[in-house]
């Protein structure tokens, strides 16, 4: 694989026909190795107004359920990395107020494997706020299939898991994220990777949809309403970020998987890793510990390498590593301004940008 983009312009097509087929406003991608940036740009505007900011690489844009494997993943590595958590440890010991019998069994690694039994959804904002009432009404919520029988991608499964690695670490999500962001990059660059984005970030944030049930444009403030009755850290959803940080994020996640000798580079230890990115043994299912993994129909396209891993959000972000061919490419759009429509769009483009990274690369 060669160290450069030689030729980036069928990226910028693919993702201009976009924002002149008003699929999303902005975008801001980047492409690197496990070593360094290889390309980095942004188009459009923030929203569709004449007179809006331009997006730049600075644009940090609502990242969805990246957070299930930015924040949330990463969180649980390095809990098991210091021993404190057991992947197969029972949810029960850390959620003591897991108590109905049918789900008594449900591990860490069920959630992590969307594999639990929960359902995918349930709008639990509109009668739950906290982290108690959430607790208390997933306990109650009715399993849709035994555990372990079979797979579904469950943003209910991540809000429980971010309940028990808070009760496992001490600390909510938030802090100890940023704890160990900090001992990675330094203060100053984990701060481009934040839930709750402080005042000073709204001028430039790309805003998402216009929200009925709370009467205002959403900037800087979470789109996942489930997100936002838990005031905004989540274990599903409510990161916020820019192209750069994610990038830095996933050079640390290729390092740690090739073994760095210098382990204060990497997410967790080549082993913890190793066993995240692993797919999963359930029969047709192409999740991994969190991570989505290389199929024919995967949002990174058709020509990544099947050791290719990565995941999608709602508002239009993605994240795709390939330690094969040795890239990573983050893609932040805000598809769901004004207002969230079908996702075919945006999975189009999701797969035309990889499709024509790779071969710039090849």
């Amino acid at each position: 694989m060669s160290s450069a983009i030689r030729e980036t312009e069928a990226v910028r097509r693919v993702i201009e026909r976009a924002i002149a087929g008003r699929v999303f406003p902005a975008a801001s991608i980047e492409v690197g190795s496990a070593d360094e940036v290889l390309w980095n740009e942004a188009f459009g505007r923030v929203t569709y107004e004449p007179h809006a900011p331009s997006t730049t690489p600075d644009t940090p844009f609502d990242l969805a359920s990246l957070t299930k494997v930015v924040a949330t993943s990463t969180i649980a590595m390095r809990l098991v990395d210091r021993g404190v958590v057991q992947l197969d440890s029972p949810v029960r010991a850390w959620v003591t107020e897991w108590q109905t019998p049918d789900r008594q069994a449900m591990t860490i690694r069920d959630l992590l494997e969307h594999r639990a039994g929960l359902p995918a959804w349930a709008p639990l904002f509109e009668t739950c706020t906290g982290r108690a009432e959430f607790v208390t009404a997933l306990d109650r919520c009715t399993l849709e299939y035994e555990p372990r029988t079979t797979s579904l991608y469950s943003d209910l499964d991540f809000i429980l898991l971010g309940c028990a690695l808070e009760s496992a670490g001490g600390a909510t999500l938030d802090r100890q994220l940023t704890g160990i962001l900090d001992d990675l990059f330094g203060l100053s660059h984990a701060m481009d990777l934040i839930y709750r984005p402080p005042a000073d970030w709204l001028e430039r944030i790309a805003p998402t949809r216009v929200a009925s049930g709370r009467s205002r444009r959403l900037v800087g403030e979470v789109d996942d309403d489930n997100a936002w009755a838990l005031g905004g850290v989540a274990g599903h959803a409510g990161l916020f970020g820019t192209a750069g940080a994610l990038g830095q994020f996933a050079r640390a996640a290729m390092r740690s998987l090739r073994g760095d000798e210098d382990t204060g580079r990497q997410l967790a230890r080549q082993d913890t890793m190793r066993t995240f990115v692993t797919p999963s043994s359930i029969a047709g299912n192409s999740r991994a510990l969190a991570w989505d993994t290389m199929r024919p129909t995967s949002s990174c396209g058709g020509r990544m390498s099947p050791e290719a891993f990565g995941h999608t959000g709602f508002t239009g972000t993605s994240l795709w590593i390939d330690p094969r061919l040795g890239i990573y490419v983050v893609l932040l759009t805000n598809r769901v301004h004004p207002q969230a429509g079908s996702a075919e769009p945006i999975q189009r483009v999701r797969r035309a940008v990889h499709d024509a990274i790779i071969d710039s690369l090849m």
